[in-house]
């Protein structure tokens, strides 16, 4: 970790919410940290009584670009005069509607300091921007409690990475740490995976298992893409936090356990609670602490730093004898790209530029119809011209090898955007399992929330 003698001074523009109308009229809050969640659940920024508002209704959170109001997929939605707001971004005080209640927006020129690391990197976490030293300085609070840590973010921003430095920094860094992926596992497997279980218990269950619990015993368990935890377990995760012991699959027994959790989501756990794929109580458990990491279209300003870090990590890596500048032409071609799969699908085209010594063309964007996205194909099956390029330098194996990685991130790619992101849909259009089309999504760092 390189650290200099202070963070950064970095600050949001405060802005107050005051009720004017409602039954909570009268009520206000004023933001922190730039971020706001108005709702009627316990712990939101402003908790309001009016049954017609939904638990996390909505969120207001400060930009460089003005003041953004989202709606969390509230019941009654959230209205800015005659229009639903799904989104949107103000630079002015204005009025928003949320249930029956209404709500005065004010908008002043004070500012709220945040509080950054003087680190530029944390682990395996790299970046000197402010967006990057402030997720620093919360996992650094964060790491010598017990408390359990929810880190929210896109696919590919380094979830994992915040997680095992949590760990590193922890009093259990020496104990175990335990990854389970959440979205990786098939369902009927997930209960067995966590908790273990008994000889017998199912089918093909030919002798007692350990769970990742009993294996983390006295380290961390990372839960990764909790958001895809059936609802029918999440009770069991629930009672595990609450009352620190879990029994097997089989078993007639529960064991005390001493585990830290921390979970990773690409999904808004509010938005699942609204909708009730996601149980309330097991997110306050497990929302103690949260961080956001940032996506890598929001913090441009670490690739220099990044592709160098990068770059030196994978030569070292993959045994390479090779070395690359990041020279200015370099950099400014990566600063064009949308990066949707973040700083996972920036190693992947590291990686690429090192092995095979010539730019790889840019991963298509699903969401995108813009400048970046593969085009569509001339004929069923075909590839992009551009698929070609720099190939016939290339030994013939290595040749084949690298089309056929091309085809299969850009037929994923197309399918998950001909699906709408609905992995499950998409894994019966390609005959396959959902498990093996969520590793190919994960490998190419095309995850997609499923909906």
């Amino acid at each position: 970790m390189v650290a200099g003698p202070s963070g950064p001074v970095i600050s949001a523009p405060r802005y107050r919410v005051v009720v004017i109308s409602g039954p909570d009229t009268g009520e206000g809050a004023v933001s922190q940290d730039g971020r706001m969640t108005i709702g009627t659940a316990e712990g939101v920024s402003l908790r309001l009584s009016d049954p017609t508002v939904s638990r996390f209704h909505a969120e207001l959170e400060a930009t460089a670009q003005g003041l953004a109001i989202r709606d969390l997929g509230s019941t009654n939605g959230t209205r800015f005069g005659a229009a639903a707001v799904r989104e949107i971004v103000v630079q002015s005080s204005l009025e928003i509607d949320v249930g029956r209640t209404r709500l005065r927006v004010f908008l002043g020129a004070d500012r709220a300091p945040i509080a950054t690391a003087s680190s530029i990197s944390l682990g395996g976490l790299l970046g000197a921007s402010a967006a990057m030293r402030a997720v620093y300085d919360a996992l650094e609070r964060a790491a010598p409690t017990t408390a359990p840590v929810l880190i929210t973010g896109e696919s590919g921003t380094g979830k994992e990475l915040a997680a095992r430095a949590v760990h590193a920094r922890s009093p259990r860094a020496a104990q175990p740490f335990e990854v389970v992926d959440c979205g990786g596992l098939p369902p009927t497997l997930i209960e067995s995976e966590l908790f273990g279980h008994e000889r017998g218990a199912f089918t093909g269950a030919m002798g007692e298992r350990e769970g990742a619990f009993e294996r983390a015993e006295g380290g961390t368990i990372f839960l990764d893409e909790l958001g895809e935890l059936p609802l029918e377990l999440q009770p069991k995760l629930l009672r595990a936090l609450g009352e620190h012991e879990i029994r097997r699959v089989g078993g007639k027994r529960t064991r005390k356990i001493d585990v830290r959790v921390v979970a990773a989501t690409n999904r808004d756990l509010r938005r699942q609670v609204n909708a009730g794929h996601f149980r309330a109580d097991l997110f306050y458990r497990l929302a103690v602490i949260q961080v956001q990491m940032p996506p890598l279209r929001e913090r441009l300003d670490d690739l220099p730093t990044l592709v160098r870090g990068l770059l030196e990590g994978i030569v070292k890596e993959r045994g390479l004898d090779v070395h690359i500048e990041p020279d200015a032409d370099l950099l400014d071609s990566l600063a064009r790209h949308a990066w949707p799969g973040n700083v996972r699908e920036l190693r992947n085209y590291l990686e690429q530029l090192l092995i095979l010594r010539v730019p790889p063309p840019f991963m298509a964007d699903p969401s995108s119809t813009g400048s970046g996205s593969l085009p569509p194909p001339s004929s069923p099956g075909s590839l992009p011209a551009t698929s070609f390029d720099g190939l016939a330098e290339l030994p013939l194996r290595t040749a084949k090898s690298e089309l056929l990685e091309r085809f299969e991130r850009h037929y994923v790619a197309r399918l998950l955007d001909q699906t709408g992101g609905n992995v499950a849909e998409a894994a019966r259009r390609a005959g396959v399992d959902r498990v093996t089309l969520f590793r190919t999504i994960r490998r190419y760092g095309l995850r997609s929330e499923e909906p």
